[in-house]
């Protein structure tokens, strides 16, 4: 069974589309910007009117409340929104020891977690933002140009943590618009294009 099964997903915007998504398999999204890739995303987790199906592993999305299915499928925004002053408080109190070693992972400064938000780069948010993600142990996380204000370094440090992520069994969509990440990272591409998806 699919972790993630789409069917006839559509708005005004985008679709229809239809895919399966397995546990531990990273699916990448490319194609030009305006082509739909971030409405595709924000239409899964429900945060965009839409019409089709959305199963996670077999039940439909509507079988749970909006913000109970926003937990498992996770969609982490290019520039995600944050609504307290430092990443540590979006956190819950037993998730500070593993939010540590992941910001070590990413290569983000002592005190990262801590830090004022607005006094940090993109760059540093980006990966701010993943482990506020990752810490709602999501079965299906939807990415949107992660690494976009990344450098090789950070970028490679975050696909390595993606990369722990799909062994313990997460299913991961990323739109990228960079090829050489969605060759390392993504066993399947596919193609955006006027709202639709084809062979990448």
């Amino acid at each position: 069974m699919p972790r993630l099964s789409i069917r006839g997903l559509e708005s005004k915007h985008a679709g229809p589309v239809s895919f399966d998504l397995g546990a531990g398999e990273c699916l990448a999204i490319v194609g030009e910007s305006g082509s739909g890739k971030s409405v595709l995303l924000r239409m899964i987790a429900d945060l965009d009117p839409n019409e089709g199906t959305v199963l996670l592993d077999g039940a439909a999305r509507e079988s749970w409340p909006a913000p109970a299915w926003r937990a498992m499928a996770v969609y982490q925004a290019a520039e995600p929104a944050w609504w307290e002053p430092t990443a540590a408080a979006h956190l819950r109190p037993g998730d500070l020891p593993v939010a540590e070693a992941l910001a070590a992972a990413l290569r983000l400064k002592p005190g990262a977690l801590a830090a004022e938000l607005a006094l940090l780069s993109t760059g540093e948010r980006q990966r701010l933002a993943l482990i506020r993600s990752l810490a709602c142990r999501p079965k299906v996380l939807l990415l949107d140009e992660p690494a976009s204000a990344l450098d090789a370094a950070a970028t490679l440090a975050l696909e390595a943590v993606l990369r722990a992520e799909l062994e313990r069994g997460m299913a991961i969509l990323i739109v990228t618009h960079s090829e050489p990440q969605a060759e390392r990272l993504a066993q399947r591409r596919l193609r955006m294009a006027g709202g639709r998806l084809e062979a990448a």
